[in-house]
């Protein structure tokens, strides 16, 4: 046992000491050795480090699109309503979670259509022409997302966040929303939307709530404490929610709050 231990203590002396010689001719030769890809080679112009840094920048973008379409877009308050219906009727998991996010998209992109025809005749189209550049068209693309976002969030809610960032302190006398910073703007529209989407399901919840209720209080008036409640209160709310079309109820009414200012 002492021999081995003192030939691995050998060994990383041995190792140690080869990291810490001068190596500048062996350096000198493995640079000289090591093969170029095509390419890929140092940058002579700054034009050229610019254009490595847009690419950059895109990709950074294409990467945290996701949370930008759920945070900016109206997909936040639909898929939680939808997610307060499935909850409020107790069916698990029916309709699967694809087929609530699948639906949640599909109405986003119907709802949100209006402003991505303006951000395609204003930005995109004009920038694949060549007749704007990309500074141009991003401040183009933003402008119809914050008039979307302005429609729908609440003035407390911008004057909190302004208050939180200090910005309330640089407004004007008379502010516009166009004094309103987008990064004071989003997480202002994320909170309106979760209070809206919040609301909403509470009176989703409220009738399937009433039926639980008195199912509960008859079986125990029938001394049927044993039965769990929600086996008889599911048929009844399934029952309630297709005898009032309630798809057709929830959808609408959640299509038709957005263009409500």
């Amino acid at each position: 046992m002492l021999l081995r231990t003192k030939t691995i203590l050998a060994g990383i002396f041995l190792v140690v000491f080869v990291c810490a010689c001068p190596t500048s001719s062996h350096d000198a030769h493995a640079q000289s050795v090591v093969p170029k890809l095509p390419g890929v080679e140092r940058a002579e112009d700054p034009d050229d480090v610019v254009a490595t840094l847009e690419i950059l920048f895109l990709l950074t973008i294409l990467a945290l699109a996701p949370s930008i379409i759920v945070m900016t877009t109206a997909f936040t308050r639909i898929v939680i309503v939808l997610s307060f219906v499935r909850r409020a009727l107790a069916t698990q998991e029916l309709p699967p979670n694809q087929v609530v996010i699948g639906l949640a998209l599909f109405l986003t992109f119907m709802v949100m259509m209006p402003t991505l025809v303006k951000i395609k005749d204003n930005a995109l189209t004009p920038y694949m022409d060549g007749k704007i550049t990309q500074r141009t068209a991003f401040a183009e693309a933003e402008k119809p997302m914050r008039e979307f976002m302005l429609t729908q969030t609440r003035k407390k809610d911008i004057f909190l966040f302004l208050r939180i960032t200090g910005g309330d302190k640089k407004l004007p006398e008379k502010p516009t929303y166009a004094d309103i910073p987008t990064s004071v703007l989003v997480p202002a529209f994320i909170i309106s939307e979760l209070r809206r989407a919040f609301i909403m399901g509470f009176m989703i919840f409220l009738p399937f709530v009433i039926i639980d209720l008195v199912v509960s209080s008859t079986l125990i008036s029938m001394g049927m404490l044993v039965l769990p409640p929600i086996m008889i209160s599911l048929p009844f709310k399934i029952l309630l929610f297709v005898l009032v079309d309630g798809w057709y109820l929830v959808v609408g009414s959640l299509v038709q709050s957005f263009y409500v200012t």
